[in-house]
């Protein structure tokens, strides 16, 4: 008897796990000598900058099967990185700028930051931070918005003004605690930040990758409804277990070419 061969069938989009994505927020100084140059040579350097960086910003992630390709500010379409500038001049001492970069791999965040530093304004630009994570389902159920847990498989950034960005670390405590016991508090946790709705919640995970455990990053176009997010959050019973949740940075979305010009 002839072996019936099964036909393949086409994957159902709905099924197949989205692909997860590199995060990575990399905070840059300005060498003071840079402010120092000759208008020229600093409009050369500014030139060279932004040539060898701006390819980078047309290469946006396509979206998952089904969805529609959307580009906000900052980004266009192409394929593998999304490439969003930030500015923090005057805002802390220690960095002027801030790239949020999410690629499909950690090759391209490397050969960007190859080319950044290779010409021009470049060379006068030093890395103050940088953090690196991953996206993941979480482990905690949103009982109010069960589908957002998939949606962090997966984060469409770049839709607001400001972004406040901090690395996070959980005791070691808090691992030791029954799941039940845990989820309890992520629901207050997520009861606080639902009071919130004009702040947009961005979690990557960072486990083994980087020295924190996340990243996190809000934003938002209300910075007071922050502010008071994050006092309001300072009294859930999760926040005992907080390690470390420092430094803090207050950025502001601006185009590559404008952000640029204020340097």
């Amino acid at each position: 008897m002839q072996k019936t061969v099964p036909t393949p069938q086409a994957a159902n989009p709905s099924t197949v796990p989205l692909k997860r994505q590199f995060v990575n927020f990399l905070f840059l100084k300005l060498d003071p000598q840079f402010r120092n140059l000759p208008p020229n040579e600093r409009l050369v350097a500014k030139q060279e900058f932004l040539k060898n960086v701006e390819p980078f910003q047309k290469r946006m992630i396509p979206p998952p099967a089904g969805e529609a390709m959307s580009a906000p500010s900052g980004r266009s379409a192409g394929g593998g990185m999304i490439l969003l500038s930030y500015s923090l001049l005057g805002l802390r001492a220690d960095c002027d700028l801030m790239l949020w970069r999410v690629s499909s791999d950690l090759e391209s965040l490397q050969e960007m930051s190859s080319h950044m530093h290779q010409a021009g304004l470049g060379k006068f630009l030093f890395p103050a931070y940088s953090y690196l994570a991953m996206t993941r389902r979480s482990i905690y159920m949103d009982k109010l918005n069960p589908e957002h847990d998939e949606d962090r498989t997966r984060i469409i950034p770049g839709k607001y003004k400001y972004l406040f960005v901090y690395p996070f670390v959980k005791t070691r405590a808090w691992y030791q605690l029954p799941m039940e016991t845990r989820q309890k508090m992520m629901d207050e946790h997520i009861r606080t930040g639902s009071k919130y709705p004009r702040v947009k919640l961005n979690t990557t995970y960072s486990y083994g990758l980087d020295d924190q455990e996340f990243v996190v990053a809000f934003e938002t176009d209300f910075p007071q409804d922050f502010l008071d997010l994050v006092m309001e959050l300072r009294e859930a019973k999760a926040s005992e277990y907080t390690l470390r949740d420092t430094p803090t940075f207050t950025c502001i979305n601006k185009e590559l070419p404008d952000l640029v010009e204020t340097l």
